[in-house]
Formats: C-alpha cells, structure tokens, sequence
C-alpha cells in the first residue's frame, strides 16, 4: 500500500499538487485549471491526479491564497472596529509619510473600514498597562447589537496599551462572544502583539476582514478531504515560512495571507542546503505574477513586518516583492509605446493560445510565436496550444504598432524581462546586495523560460532550475517545518538591559513556542527555540532583528559588545552604513519555535552516462533572428547531460529556454545548472 506526502499550492492560473511517494522515493506531480469560483474544485483535481485515494496520505500541506485575493479584490467582510475612547481615528489618519514622493497621483489607500464603522469604548489603560479607567461593558455590548443589527461579518479590536496587558481586549472578546454567534473577533494583541498603535490596528483590522473568507474555505476543503478518506490533519503554510494545522490557521488566518509564494522560497532554502549555495535569488513567474526573495547564508529572508497595497502588517513573513509580470500578462499599446501588465488574461479566458475565447497578446502569446514553448507539449501534454490565435493576437498588435509579429514577440519579452529585472534589483541592489554574488532560482511555469535573459541584465553567472520547476512552490512546502511565532515589546538602552529580567522573559517565551509546538502535535524532543531582539540606534525609527545563540546568550560576560557587534554589521549590510560609537537600544523580543515533520528530499540521479540524449531541431527566434533550436525533453537527460545552447528544455510543468552562448548541465539530484556566458 502506497503512502504520501501531499503539498497543493493555488496559483493565478494553475493550481500545483505534488506527491511523495514515502514507499518507492518518487515524486507524481499534478496541475490543475485554478476554478476562481470554488478554489476547492481545482485542489481536489490536481490531488486525483497524483494520489489514488486521500486515504493514502500520510501528511498534506496546503498553500492558500483566499485571504489574498479578497483583500486584493476588496471582497472581504465589513468590519466594525473598537478603539479606545479618544483614539478612534488613529486607524484613518495613519502615518503622514508619503510613500512616493513626487507622484502627484498619489493617494493613500482607501481604509477597510469605514469612519461611521468605528466604534470608541471607554476604558483606559497607561503605557505601562496599568488600568486607569474600567472597560465600558455596557459600550461593548451596545457595539454587539451594532453587529447584529446592521449584519457586520467580523468585528476587529484595537485598544491602547493591549501589547502590555491585553485584559481589556480579552473582556471585549468574551462579551462579543457570548452576544454574537458565528461572527468573527480580531483581537489587536493576539494578531500583533507589537508597539505602533496604527500599525496594530492595521493588522486586526485586515485579519477580521479577511478571516471569515480564509475560514470558510478551509473548513469546506477539510470536509471534502475528510469525506474522500483524508485521515491526516491539514496543515497550512503561512507568510512567516513555516506551516500549522488549519484548525491554528483558522484563528489567525493573517498568517496565511501569503503562504502561496512563500513555498517556493522555502524550496530554495532546501536547495541551498542540497547544493552548498547559501545565496540565491528565487524568482517565481507564474501566470499572473512575478515573485522575487532571496535565500542569504542558506536561511529566508525573513522581515517582522510588511505593508500590503499601502496598509503595514506586523507578522513575521518573507520578504517577498511581487509585481504583475507573468505568462499571462497583457501586452497593449500606450502613448504609441509597448506596455506589458500587470493586467492578466488570468485562468479564464487565459492566453489567446489557450484556445478559450481570449484574444489579446499575453507574454505565453509572444514565447509561443517566437518558439520557445512547444505547443504540442505544453503543461505535460495535458494542453494543446493554438499557435495560429497566439501568431493572430501577436500580429494584431503589430500591426497596431508597426513591427512583424516576430519582432513585436520579442519586443514583448524583452519589456516583461526588464520589469521583472527591476523587481529583482528592489531587493537586492536598493539595499545594498550584489546581485553577482548570487546564483538565480528559476521557478513556476514560465521561470525558467525567462531566467538567463534576467541574469545576463543584471550580471549573475549561474541559473538553477530545479526538477518540477512550475510546482516548485508546492514542493517547497513539503521541506519546511512547523513555526509559531511570538513576540513581546521591550524597551531599554542595550548597555541598561536588566540580565536577569530579560532571560526571564526568553524563559517565558520558550516554555509559550514549546506550548505552541504541542498544540501542533510537536513533543519537546523534537523541536527547537530560536531567540531574537529588535534593536536600533537611540532615535532611529526602524530595526533590525539579531538573533541570539540561546536564552542564556545574556549570561554571556561580554553579551553587550558581541551583540553591538553584530547588529552594526547587519547595519552596513541592510543600509550600506553603520556607527559603531552611536548607543543601540533594545525594542522587542521574538522567539520562534520550530518543529520538524520530516522531509521529501529528491534521490539521486541515476548515472545514465551522460552524453547521448535524443532532441530535434526546429527554427527559433533569438537576437530577431529565426535559429537552429535543439528540443530537448527534460526526463531524457540523465546526470551529467550538458546541452549547449540555443537549445529549448520541455517538461511537465514548465519549459527552459537556453539561449545562444549559454549552456546547461544536469547535476546529481536532476537540478539544470545553467552557464549564464555571454550572448553572441
């Protein structure tokens, strides 16, 4: 009897399954339409086509984006928020920063929640959490009819002071509660329990809006699973890298709002591991988007807040900056100009090669008419392409713009390439990191297609594209490993910090993680507790966050300096500056407590000597130019293969282009190793 270990991930376009097969060490992978009406209808089809019965599974993992498209489509529920009497406008005026200053179409996003939908409570407490004014019960309960009677779907509490003593919070969830019956209560505290009053408001208020969505979705496909045999808890990934159960997930479902991309980070993690390259930028390209992080000394980039479409979130999460550059990306024209997305012909009606009705030239569009996809084996076989409609939408276009199809083709490819470049310099060359001291991790369905035109631009030497690159993301989730998170505000000049205090607090929150592990069914033995402190100049508006060697780090006789030392090396390397002589001073605490639930890590290429493999030959475009193209099946490469380019590699689930003056090998665990070399 087979068992497996099953990852889903949901994408734009597509939605990935990949199976691991514990008993003959073999991976199935599996994709399938995303059904944007019912999201779960594309997860169960991708799991039928890997896994026989999901009785047979022994773990699953699932990376979901329902938070993320609601919040993004401003589909959510509306939410009524509690704020402390005198501060009910913190969440609307914000910050006064102007994010892009000499834009002068410049506004800031539109709250979640309406003024009229802020409700002030009386009740106090002071900065160090002692109470100077009673909760106002009776004001609780009146916002509880408020919900019921107007149909509010979550209710979202953000009071002062909560991160120091949330016992006001608490009472106002318990009266909620007992007033309302299924309606969902974000507790400021419990979603961010962090310093910056606008920032942790922001961050309940999203997690309410959200929260009954993510909810309802995973509760439905945890019963579709259960009904079909699933025996095995669901877990799900979260923002932070790590993954929970969806019964953790459902009480804080802010944490799952980018699961979907942090899979493929994740993987580069283990890929790093595997293949002793501890820097890598991965690059994700999907159908609707372009996904950048990177892996920094074999560990994610890994930031303790973000901002999403201008709202801050305070959550641990990978760093990851997305733009609308994906296969399905829309080509038009704009004052006389070439422009490509970051609207996309999505899943449905798709490219115009899709053969579903759409009509406008996407980037897939372009790569289909220039040659690089084979349009007879596209997604495995399981999809024949129309080159004709992709050549008729291209064409259109050109004409449009007065340039041949071939030539607008390229054009298209070569605009998408430099956006998708810009992202990358976003997080690397504006903070300070040589791209060139990094190898690029090509990834999802149209990754690989782009990857060494992105490298030449920005100078990298190397691509790595991993086996199942277009479900990459989902493999990823089966190598990570369970995470909660905690934190607590803590202020005081570094040379001030009570010792004795501050080990007793990392004591406290390494007792909570090992807590937290339990919960996901994780024993003491087997997990582990990593400290950390947000430190900063006195008078700097942002940290950094340092970690510790162990909760007994502060015992250390010269734990002061060597922690000075490091947070101003990180300084230099985060900022491009640093002053060791300026005092630091301590704003946080975070611990993270991880457990392991095993790995799926690939076996070992068979030797199949290496040089002979089968591949035709067709006409490609490069340079404008129509080229003698080697075609080549991926699964026909044995270890050591190298194939010089201009060659096409088709798989399942993605298609790597090798362009002229590149060429590509294939290593022990079937990774292509790409020699970037210089074009012609």
């Amino acid at each position: 009897m087979s068992s497996y270990r099953v990852s889903m991930d949901i994408g734009g376009t597509f939605t990935d399954v990949v199976a691991y097969d514990e008993q003959s060490g073999t991976y199935a992978v599996g994709k399938a339409s995303t059904t944007p009406a019912d999201l779960t209808e594309g997860v169960l089809a991708g799991c039928e086509q890997v896994v026989g019965s999901p009785g047979d599974v022994t773990f699953t993992v699932h990376g979901t984006t329902q938070g993320l498209n609601a919040f993004l489509q401003r589909r959510g529920e509306r939410v009524l928020l509690l704020a402390t009497r005198g501060a009910g406008d913190v969440y609307h005026i914000a910050r006064g920063n102007r994010t892009r200053l000499y834009d002068v179409h410049f506004r800031k996003p539109e709250p979640l929640v309406r003024r009229a939908d802020i409700v002030e409570i009386d009740g106090r407490l002071d900065s160090a959490g002692t109470e100077l004014e009673p909760l106002d019960e009776a004001g609780v309960r009146a916002a509880a009819r408020r919900v019921r009677e107007e149909g509010f779907g979550a209710v979202a509490v953000g009071f002062l002071f909560s991160y120091v003593n949330p016992e006001h919070e608490l009472r106002a969830q318990a009266i909620l509660r007992d007033a309302l019956d299924g309606v969902t209560v974000s507790l400021s505290h419990q979603v961010a329990r962090e310093w910056r009053e606008y920032e942790r408001t922001s961050s309940a208020v999203v997690d309410a809006y959200t929260a009954p969505i993510v909810r309802r979705y995973l509760e439905r496909l945890e019963t579709e699973l259960r009904s079909r045999g699933l025996a095995v808890p669901l877990h799900v990934m979260q923002s932070s890298g790590g993954i929970v159960t969806a019964e953790s997930a459902r009480e804080l479902t802010l944490q799952t709002l980018l699961s979907g991309p942090v899979g493929g980070t994740m993987g580069a993690v283990a890929l790093a591991r595997m293949l002793a390259r501890p820097n890598l930028v991965c690059v994700d390209m999907g159908g609707t988007s372009f996904d950048v992080s990177l892996v920094i000394d074999g560990a994610p980039d890994v930031s303790s807040e973000a901002e999403l479409e201008g709202f801050p979130l305070l959550m641990p999460v990978v760093d990851i900056h997305t733009i609308g550059a994906g296969g399905g990306s829309l080509a038009y024209p704009e004052a006389g100009g070439l422009r490509v997305g970051p609207e996309s012909a999505g899943a449905d009606p798709g490219p115009a090669c899709y053969g579903r009705g759409g009509d406008r030239p996407t980037v897939t569009d372009a790569n289909v008419v220039l040659g690089r996809v084979d349009e007879g084996n596209f997604a495995g076989g399981s999809m024949t392409l129309d080159a004709a409609a992709a050549h008729d939408a291209v064409g259109r276009l050109g004409d449009e713009l007065g340039l041949g199809t071939a030539e607008l083709a390229e054009g298209i490819c070569d605009v998408a390439n430099a956006k998708m470049a810009q992202a990358i310099r976003t997080l690397t060359v504006e903070k300070g990191i040589e791209p060139r001291d990094f190898a690029l991790v090509a990834i999802g369905g149209a990754g690989p297609m782009h990857a060494v035109f992105l490298a030449r631009e920005l100078g990298i030497g190397e691509v790595l594209v991993p086996r199942f690159p277009g479900a990459f993301s989902a493999w990823g989730m089966l190598e990570t490993e369970v995470r909660k998170d905690t934190s607590r505000p803590y202020f005081s000049p570094l040379a001030e910090v009570d010792l004795d205090d501050l080990v007793r607090l990392l004591d406290e929150l390494e007792h909570e993680g090992f807590a937290g592990l339990a919960d996901e069914g994780i024993a003491r033995e087997t997990g582990r507790v990593e400290h950390a402190l947000d430190l900063r100049y006195v008078g700097q508006e942002y940290s950094l966050t340092i970690g510790l060697t162990g909760a007994g780090e502060p015992r250390a006789a010269d734990f002061e300096r060597a922690l000075s030392d490091r947070f101003h090396a990180a300084h230099a390397t985060r900022f491009g500056h640093a002053n060791p002589g300026a005092p630091v001073e301590v704003v946080a605490v975070r611990t993270a407590a991880l457990g392991d639930l095993g790995r799926a890590d690939p076996a070992a290429l068979q030797d199949g000597g290496g040089a002979e493999y089968p591949a035709d030959v067709r006409q490609v475009t490069f340079g404008r130019s129509p080229q003698d193209t080697a075609i080549v099946r991926r699964e026909d490469l044995s270890r050591g293969a190298v194939v010089e380019g201009p060659a096409v590699i088709s798989e399942q689930t993605a298609t790597t282009v090798v362009p002229p003056g590149a060429s590509a090998s294939v290593d022990p665990i079937g990774t292509l190793v790409v020699r970037v070399g210089e074009e012609p």
